[in-house]
């Protein structure tokens, strides 16, 4: 008798209720391909070294700014989103959602059942193994079931100083199922919340309008800004050319002809000036970008002149013997080499604040109809990449938000899956928007972030955004966003600018947004604060 080869993790999924995949997302959510390996960036505010311009010349310092060149970011909290392509588990088997009273008012036996965790693992029980009620875990602040494959993988990564400063917020909301057309993807609104990068606005590691699998919201896209595509960590050092002038020079050499050449033109074009006249002549527009063109040149040459200044895979902070990820897991190959480069490129870009905001697709997370197993082991590798990200923030010194998104849910009927990475919890038998939320983490250097509200049961109702019904399914009349991943999207860049103290200034940023009037803008906002005005200097 022929014997029948062991399904791998990895492998793709052939579902008999789907049809073959025909799009690149298709194949993507069902794992045919892997997510591009690459980055994306954030508004960070990170230097390369306590001065940010060590050879550039102290006269032409002042004109930096003058000429529109950001140095330091936007000056905002980095952002990071990540896109689990095919509909993941978020709520009940990874972070716990309850009802109205938030994460620990706790749903019926069958509604838990239904998000993949078995009777005699639930929250309001205790453990027949340890006799206590420790199946849920508060260590990042929100609270999580205690096996959760996203947090046993994040805690891999995260230091318990780092855990410290971290907390988050949970939002119960429907999406479609195994499509890209839900637009989750906040990017563009994260720029116009004011996030921006020394080198791109916004990149991402899939090509298309929101450098991810699901759609950016229509209303926000702004194509000027499309993101660039990066995935691989060689494309990261490929940001930058100073063309040959570092190869045949010295780096600070380079610096000065650059600079020799702006104060040459800007000498010729004083000797055209008009005098007094304040009216703008062509002359002064091609002497403006004559001058700024030849000060851009001169900054990129100072700061990226060694293309090692960009390289994740020279940074020792994330890789080698004291970085994030070790030698090992940084070279190896197949799926988990992969992702892990991938996100080693987009903390690079993140907390240097090369780049604006980006996303992280990931894919083969429409994990449904096999063993619980394969869901398991690909929420633990995504939860591994959360987590350094999360760290390295920690180990650079500054904040972070961490969002994650999937393009519908699934569910559970209970059956058991005994493997060893099953865990003895139920299997994922079907696709299921009715049970989808997604969350957002936030890493504050200076302390875990602060929910709003000013007695504990307030505070629980900022951290679930939203709720969902005793049998496990969305509360579609909670918020605006339980029903319209449009608003959702929206929900997410008004936490992002409060963390700012800026969220009065969202009906600027977002015209026409459906949120409604601050009262119920105020609902919807998880903390307080981290930062005032703009982040400056970390390191």
């Amino acid at each position: 008798m022929r014997k029948r080869r062991q399904r791998k993790y990895d492998d793709p999924l052939c579902h008999p209720d789907h049809p073959r995949p025909r799009t690149r997302r298709e194949f993507l959510s069902q794992g045919f391909i892997m997510g591009s390996g690459l980055a994306l960036g954030s508004a960070a505010t990170v230097t390369l070294s306590n001065n940010v311009h060590a050879q550039l010349a102290p006269d032409l310092l002042p004109l930096v700014a003058d000429c529109g060149i950001a140095t330091q970011g936007a000056g905002k909290i980095p952002f990071i989103a990540f896109d689990l392509a095919g509909g993941s588990n978020q709520a009940g088997s990874n972070v716990l959602v309850g009802r109205q009273g938030g994460q620990l008012d706790f749903l019926t036996t069958e509604g838990y059942e239904r998000q993949g965790l078995p009777g005699d693992m639930i929250p309001p029980i205790v453990n027949p193994d340890t006799q206590t009620n420790d199946f849920i875990d508060t260590t990042l602040g929100m609270a999580f079931h205690s096996d959760s494959a996203f947090l046993r993988g994040m805690m891999t990564r995260i230091s318990p100083a780092t855990a410290a400063n971290i907390n988050g917020a949970i939002i119960p909301a429907r999406s479609e199922n195994d499509t890209g057309n839900n637009p989750h993807n906040p990017m563009y609104g994260i720029a116009s919340a004011g996030a921006d990068g020394s080198l791109l606005t916004l990149i991402g590691s899939e090509n298309s309008d929101s450098g991810g699998n699901s759609m950016a919201p229509a209303a926000m896209i702004d194509l000027t800004i499309r993101p660039t595509k990066v995935d691989r960590p060689s494309d990261v050092t490929g940001l930058v050319d100073v063309g040959d002038l570092t190869a045949v020079l010295s780096q600070q050499d380079a610096v000065a002809v650059m600079e020799s050449i702006y104060r040459i033109s800007d000498q010729k074009m004083q000797a055209i000036s008009t005098g007094g006249d304040q009216t703008i002549h062509p002359e002064d527009v091609v002497k403006d970008l004559v001058k700024c063109g030849y000060l851009k040149s001169a900054d990129l040459a100072d700061r990226f002149g060694d293309p090692t200044t960009l390289d994740p895979a020279g940074d020792p902070v994330i890789s080698g013997p004291t970085g994030i990820f070790t030698d090992a897991e940084f070279t190896a190959g197949g799926r988990d080499g992969g992702e892990f480069r991938k996100t080693a490129s987009v903390m690079k870009m993140v907390v240097n604040g090369f780049a604006g905001a980006g996303t992280i697709e990931m894919g083969g997370y429409d994990y449904h109809g096999g063993r619980r197993a394969e869901g398991e082991v690909k929420d633990f590798r995504a939860g591994i990449c959360m987590g350094a990200c999360l760290e390295y923030a920690a180990r650079i010194g500054v904040p972070l938000m961490l969002y994650v998104m999937s393009d519908g849910s699934l569910s559970s009927n209970g059956a058991i899956d005994n493997t060893v990475d099953g865990r003895g919890k139920g299997e994922w038998v079907s696709d299921n928007q009715q049970t989808a939320a997604t969350f957002f983490l936030v890493y504050n250097p200076n302390g875990r972030p602060q929910l709003i509200g000013g007695t504990p049961e307030e505070q629980a109702t900022h951290q679930q955004i939203g709720y969902m019904r005793p049998d496990g399914s969305v509360e579609t009349a909670a918020t605006p966003a339980a029903n319209n991943v449009n608003l959702l999207a929206q929900t997410i860049v008004l936490n992002y600018m409060a963390l700012h103290g800026e969220n009065g200034n969202f009906g600027t940023a977002m015209p026409g947004h459906g949120l409604g009037n601050s009262a119920l803008q105020d609902s919807l906002t998880a903390f307080e604060p981290i930062v005032n005005g703009i982040i400056t200097n970390p390191v």
